[in-house]
């Protein structure tokens, strides 16, 4: 393999690269009209340096070796140059991609048809688990550009469902992904049946002695550029670890997610059982967290992909072959449950944050037996994350006077009136201040049963608050700028989860404070009559609060709870009021007319394997 030509190109550090892309706009390159127009109508704005570096060597037919991060926008590295000016209108397989997933392959085409959006190639995704029928008459109508898996791939090589003989460019989508996946020997069959005049476009985060192997073998004088070398994985995010004994890493993780308070992170596990395990932990606790792993049934799969994409999910745990292929732009966090096997899969998860210019944060839960691991981590990759101490219980007694802060917020978002305000005023220059504000607070707080448990799962159960970004990521170019740091708690700008309507009433009883009004963060999927039930500290006109022996703890949700009133108990859905689930129990509210049947329909009935108890509540 003969790099000379490009070496200096290879030594150039990252962040010359960096520097040099904002000098650049998509108006630099020598695009053609449709795809200039496509890359407008996306809402790119400049080109990212792997874009940059790439679009030439690739125009020109050579063939290309690019090691880049995970998110540095690869998919349009190459897509661009194929849209742009190797793949013609004639029909036909020209151009195939292999991926190391199906996420990927079907990410992959559905960015190369939005670049293609102006010049009606056919773009087609190939992928293991998914009905051969429709991709074979997808290939027959002339599709000019395959994106897919290589198992899938080699079949319809092999059937002659897929013609070769008119390929111009191979593209290998993260090849050390592939390769440490077991996919060498498909890698390999079908690379000797495609014509041996056609390019190679080689992308990996990792350039070791399997991909190197790869392209000596396949590759001819390949060009090389690097934009991550020894800095991979440094530029935009900050790494982090915490030092634990891994005798009870769920509860150390729990206590990591209450101090770090991500806005919204992807956990990964080793192995399958610990994702179901610590998302069933996080679940238990009150944070919304699902998992993924290979044995998730692929529309359950598809299922939480798109929660995460749109932004519904907050926490997802997953292993490292089950989150492959996912691109979510908005994920601030990514967090290590424990250390990867191999120091190179760091590289890997690290790079699902901090993508597209944008900064992120990497968490490590690192126990005595995973030091050898980070030692290898700072001296491979020059990556030196910065120690953080588990909280004390001082910091976790500050997180739960931030909640009660974060509460009261909720609570009186309304305009108070100018008396109060003046009141207000001079309370605070009152010699006993502090007294008389803490009287009012222990007012505000003592009706509320476990104010401290309502206030953190206000906190953990809000939706990521970057839910609008990813919804107009499409049309919006990636960001250079920093995302928003995390403000000191007293300075936090109240979350969208948290908004309320205004209370009518607010200003009507200032000496009776509505305390159940905003007790839990509102979600956006809550029913007008949710809303309405909260402005009420006791159940509504007509209304009976029942507690239920089943809680958080049980895996049982607020909308679970809302269908078994519905459906088994034969509530009406107007007659359902305010649902609030704690750890250990529930308590619904429903219309008094309902009340003996609903409790004669429900007790003893088996709800998530346990018998229901359902009575009268007693709380306050």
């Amino acid at each position: 393999m003969n790099t000379t030509e490009s070496q200096t190109r290879a030594d150039a550090p990252a962040d010359q690269a960096a520097q040099a892309a904002p000098q650049l706009s998509f108006d630099d390159l020598p695009l053609r009209d449709e795809v200039r127009r496509a890359i407008a109508d996306i809402g790119w704005s400049e080109p990212t340096p792997v874009q940059i570096e790439a679009y030439g060597p690739s125009v020109k037919g050579e063939d290309l070796i690019v090691q880049s991060r995970t998110g540095t926008g690869k998919t349009a590295a190459f897509g661009i140059p194929l849209v742009d000016r190797i793949v013609s209108h004639e029909p036909g397989v020209q151009a195939l991609i292999l991926a190391p997933t199906r996420e990927l392959a079907l990410q992959s085409a559905r960015e190369i048809e939005r670049i293609a959006a102006n010049d009606g190639l056919k773009t087609v995704a190939i992928y293991g688990g998914a009905a051969m029928d429709p991709q074979v008459r997808a290939l027959e109508a002339g599709a000019q550009i395959v994106s897919g898996t290589p198992g899938r791939v080699l079949d319809h090589l092999k059937r002659g469902t897929l013609d070769s003989r008119g390929l111009k460019v191979l593209v290998l989508d993260e090849a050390d992904e592939m390769l440490s996946m077991g996919f060498a020997q498909e890698l390999h069959a079908i690379m000797e049946r495609l014509p041996a005049k056609h390019q190679t476009l080689l992308y990996s985060a990792t350039v070791d002695g399997p991909v190197q192997r790869v392209a000596e073998r396949h590759m001819t004088n390949p060009t090389f550029v690097t934009l991550s070398g020894d800095a991979v994985g440094a530029l935009g995010i900050s790494h982090f670890v915490y030092m634990v004994s891994g005798q009870a890493r769920d509860r150390d993780l729990v206590r990591v997610l209450e101090i770090e308070d991500p806005e919204s992170a992807l956990i990964f596990c080793n192995t399958k059982a610990e994702t179901e395990q610590v998302a069933a932990s996080l679940s238990g606790a009150g944070f919304d967290a699902d998992w993924l792993n290979g044995d998730l049934p692929q529309g359950e799969r598809e299922k939480v992909m798109a929660r995460t994409r749109k932004g519904e999910l907050r926490y997802l745990v997953a292993t490292d072959v089950a989150a492959r292929g996912i691109d979510v732009s908005h994920l601030t966090h990514v967090i290590n449950y424990g250390m990867p096997n191999a120091v190179d899969q760091y590289i890997h998860r690290t790079g699902r944050t901090g993508r597209a210019g944008r900064t992120g944060t990497a968490i490590s839960l690192v126990s005595p037996q995973e030091l050898g691991t980070l030692y290898y981590l700072r001296l491979t990759y020059k990556i030196f994350p910065v120690e953080r101490s588990l909280p004390s219980g001082r910091e976790e007694r500050t997180r739960r006077e931030a909640d009660r802060v974060k509460l009261l917020e909720g609570a009186f978002s309304a305009s108070p009136k100018e008396v109060d305000l003046a009141v207000a005023r001079r309370l605070l220059t009152h010699p006993r201040a502090e007294q008389l504000l803490a009287g009012l607070l222990g007012t505000f707080f003592s009706p509320i049963e476990a104010p401290d448990e309502l206030a953190a799962a206000s906190r953990r159960e809000r939706r990521p608050e970057a839910l609008a970004e990813a919804e107009s990521a499409a049309e919006r170019p990636p960001r250079r700028e920093r995302a928003p740091r995390r403000k000191p708690e007293g300075e936090r700008a109240p979350s969208k989860s948290a908004a309320r309507p205004p209370r009518a009433e607010a200003n009507e009883a200032p000496r009776e404070p509505n305390t159940r009004t905003h007790a839990t963060a509102a979600r956006k999927d809550d029913s007008e009559l949710e809303q309405k039930a909260r402005a009420s500290q006791e159940p509504g006109p007509g209304q009976t609060r029942l507690w239920v022996n089943v809680g958080r703890k049980d895996g049982v949700r607020r909308d679970d709870l809302r269908a078994l009133l519905r459906d088994t108990g034969g509530v009406p859905e107007a007659d359902i009021g305010r649902i609030r689930v704690r750890d250990k129990h529930a308590f619904v509210e429903v219309a008094e007319a309902h009340t003996s049947a609903l409790v004669e329909a429900l007790t003893g009935h088996s709800f998530h394997e346990r018998k229901l108890i359902l009575e009268p509540a007693r709380e306050a």
